[in-house]
């Protein structure tokens, strides 16, 4: 079963503490894959911007909430973390702003699944975009290889 956005935004802050810090919010779960948000303020630089750090934050929280809510959803308990990260900021972010992480292609999923199955442990690698909220253009990309270990 799929925990609700409000589930997942507890579980969040719950263990997450800095999700909570950045206001993060769980806007949707679903097929074309996680949106975060987080507002401007509690995240502003010394320009009257997103800082990068907040930006970053956004972006990782939404890739590894898409495999934390899949693997639970398939009954799966596990330790999940990021290997490795790269991110691209393209524009300043000047207002409330969201990240919104696709899901992996089925055949990718299944090739984690099965070697998380089988050896206890498989890594995925996602993408995500962050945007003003509304805004049709990224203002930041991310990609990232998460591990997850069996527990």
């Amino acid at each position: 079963m799929t925990p609700s956005p409000a589930d997942v935004e507890h579980y969040l802050h719950t263990h997450i503490p800095v999700s909570e810090a950045i206001g993060v919010r769980v806007a949707s779960l679903d097929a074309p894959g996680v949106r975060l948000t987080a507002p401007l303020a509690p995240n502003l630089n010394h320009r009257g911007t997103a800082f990068g750090g907040s930006i970053a934050t956004l972006a990782i929280l939404s890739a590894w909430t898409l495999i934390h809510t899949r693997m639970r959803s398939e009954g799966i308990s596990c330790r999940l973390v990021i290997r490795r990260n790269a991110m691209e900021y393209d524009r300043p972010v000047d207002g409330a702003f969201e990240a919104v992480c696709a899901p992996p292609s089925d055949d990718d999923w299944a090739r984690f699944m099965e070697m998380y199955i089988r050896k206890g442990k498989s890594r995925l690698t996602l993408t995500a975009d962050v945007r003003v909220t509304g805004a049709a253009e990224a203002a930041a990309t991310f990609e990232g290889t998460f591990v997850a270990l069996a527990v």
